[in-house]
C-alpha cells in the first residue's frame, strides 16, 4: 500500500502510525461528527479510519489488519469489520464494491459538510458516485449532484422503494491513462 507524500509527524505512543497533521485533523473532525451522531470514536476506529485517510487507493480489509498488526494492538478480523461497519454506518467512509476495498468519505470529511443545506424537506441521504481507473487502480470521488440524486429519487418512487443510500460505481480511464494509451497506440491515419 502507498503512503502519502505528505510531511509526517514522528510517531508517538498515541500515535503509532506517524500521520500526517492533516489526517489528524479529519480524525479530530471524524471524532466530533461521531459524537454529534451519538456514536463513540474508539482508538481501533480512529486507527482503522486514519490508515483509510492515509492511504492513496483503496484499502482491503486485511490490508488494514496487516497494518495495524505495527502497534501494540493486535486486532483479531472481525475487530477489524467492526470498524469499518461502524465507519460506514457514520458515513465516515464508502466501501468499492467492485474492489472489496475502503476509501474515505472526501466531502463528508471536508469541514464545509457541516453547514450545507438542502433544497428539499427530504432526509438527507449519503450517495456517493465513484469513477475507477482500470488502467492505474486510482478511485476519485465525484461530490453529490441533484441530477444524480434527484434521478435516483425518482426511480425508486416509481417502484414504491425508499432509499436509505446509494451507490454508483463508473469504471474506465483516468486522464492519465487515457493519455498513456493514446500516446502507444496512435490512431492510423
Amino acid at each position: 500500500m502507498n503512503m502519502p507524500s505528505t510531511q509526517q509527524h514522528a510517531p508517538s505512543t498515541d500515535d503509532p502510525y506517524g500521520f500526517s497533521a492533516r489526517t489528524l485533523k479529519q480524525l479530530d473532525h471524524a471524532a466530533q461528527l461521531c459524537t454529534s451522531q451519538g456514536g463513540r470514536m474508539t482508538a481501533q476506529r480512529r486507527d482503522v479510519l486514519g490508515l483509510i485517510l492515509s492511504s492513496n487507493a483503496p484499502v482491503g480489509a486485511y490490508d488494514l489488519l496487516e497494518q495495524l498488526r505495527i502497534s501494540d494492538r493486535r486486532p483479531a478480523p472481525p475487530t477489524v469489520y467492526r470498524a469499518l461497519d461502524f465507519l460506514l454506518e457514520h458515513g465516515l467512509i464508502h466501501r468499492i464494491e467492485r474492489l472489496s476495498a475502503f476509501v474515505p468519505c472526501t466531502h463528508l470529511l471536508h469541514e464545509a459538510h457541516d453547514s450545507h443545506t438542502h433544497d428539499t424537506a427530504e432526509p438527507c441521504l449519503h450517495t456517493a458516485q465513484f469513477l475507477i481507473c482500470r488502467g492505474c487502480g486510482g478511485v476519485t470521488e465525484i461530490a453529490d449532484t441533484p441530477t444524480i440524486l434527484n434521478m435516483l429519487r425518482s426511480l425508486c418512487a416509481e417502484k414504491g422503494f425508499t432509499m436509505h443510500s446509494a451507490s454508483v460505481e463508473v469504471e474506465g480511464l483516468c486522464a492519465t491513462c487515457t493519455a498513456t494509451a493514446a500516446a502507444s497506440h496512435p490512431a492510423i491515419p
